[in-house]
């Protein structure tokens, strides 16, 4: 063998045994954000509207050059608060598409399985005149109780498979809407002193979160996979969103949506109902697998002392 080939030789073993490592270096962790409650979640500061609020939200996902963000409806939400349908019409001249959140954002623990399908089912009519021809075949469980009786989440289940429906599945958050209170009493009192507090938790819980969830999603499946955020159409999201987008990619994210991450196969009994069911989330399926959970919400205990 000539020095020419034995370089050769050694150059092509090198890139052999590179791939396994260097994917794991070159392929950064993605994060799909998805809103819940549109129209309406949780009170307001004087002088906002729930159309302001939401064309904040809408402005820094634009700005962040995000697309495909999927806003989950509440039909009852917007018949309840006059006016607030308004956010439909911007979320979707923005371009983003809308899901079903049920009605009227019911627990499936305290109802039949038929009544909860019903509050389903009364959201089409809407969904099929807002969302514009796209797909609003995903469904998110409000308060992500997806049934606590056996039975009745394999029945509600079955009730999404026949209709075509997909589940938005939710594996990373971080109490997001536990903000959105404070921050309206801190603003009636005009304390800027404890908005400056609630912002830098709020910040540090999405931090520690992230980092949460991607150790509980190594330990399950060696691996990150797509994670799919939950956050929520509140005020304070609103105003943090442009700071939350930047943290993220700090933390080294790239943004997706909700259909290219639930391409993973950790979501298959997500995206086809007919399958056997998992447990609900990460957390829960490392509970179930005796996976000890990383620090994850300790942020909100002092929420509620906040301007009282």
């Amino acid at each position: 063998m000539t020095r020419f080939s034995r370089l050769l030789f050694a150059a092509l073993s090198m890139l052999l045994a590179l791939p396994a490592a260097a994917t794991a270096r070159e392929r950064p962790p993605e994060i799909a954000i998805t809103v819940d409650d549109l129209p309406v979640h949780g009170p307001l500061p004087a002088g906002e509207t729930r159309p302001g609020t939401a064309g904040k939200v809408i402005a820094a996902l634009k700005a962040a050059g995000l697309t495909g963000v999927y806003g989950f409806v509440n039909g009852g939400f917007a018949e309840a608060s006059p006016g607030s349908d308004a956010v439909f019409t911007a979320w979707h001249k923005a371009g983003f598409p809308l899901g079903n959140h049920s009605w009227s954002h019911p627990n499936l623990n305290d109802m039949a399985a038929a009544d909860y399908e019903a509050e389903i089912a009364r959201d089409e009519p809407l969904l099929r005149r807002r969302a514009g021809g796209t797909d609003w075949h995903w469904f998110r469980y409000p308060f992500l109780a997806e049934g606590q009786d056996p039975a009745k989440r394999a029945e509600v289940r079955r009730f999404l498979a026949r209709n075509g429906y997909r589940i938005a599945q939710v594996t990373m958050d971080f109490a997001d809407y536990a903000w959105n209170e404070p921050y309206a009493r801190c603003m009636a009192k005009d304390d800027q002193a404890s908005v400056v507090l609630l912002e830098q938790a709020y910040l540090d819980a999405a931090r520690e979160s992230a980092r949460g969830f991607r150790t509980l999603s190594k330990a399950l499946y060696g691996r990150d996979i797509p994670y799919v955020l939950l956050l929520h159409i509140g005020a304070f999201d609103a105003r943090m969103l442009p700071r939350l987008i930047a943290l993220y990619r700090a933390e080294g994210f790239r943004f997706t949506t909700l259909p290219r991450a639930e391409r993973d196969p950790a979501y298959a009994a997500d995206v086809d109902p007919n399958l056997p069911q998992e447990p609900v989330g990460l957390t829960a399926r490392a509970k179930a697998k005796g996976i000890a959970l990383p620090a994850l919400y300790t942020r909100l205990a002092t929420l509620d002392t906040l301007c009282r």
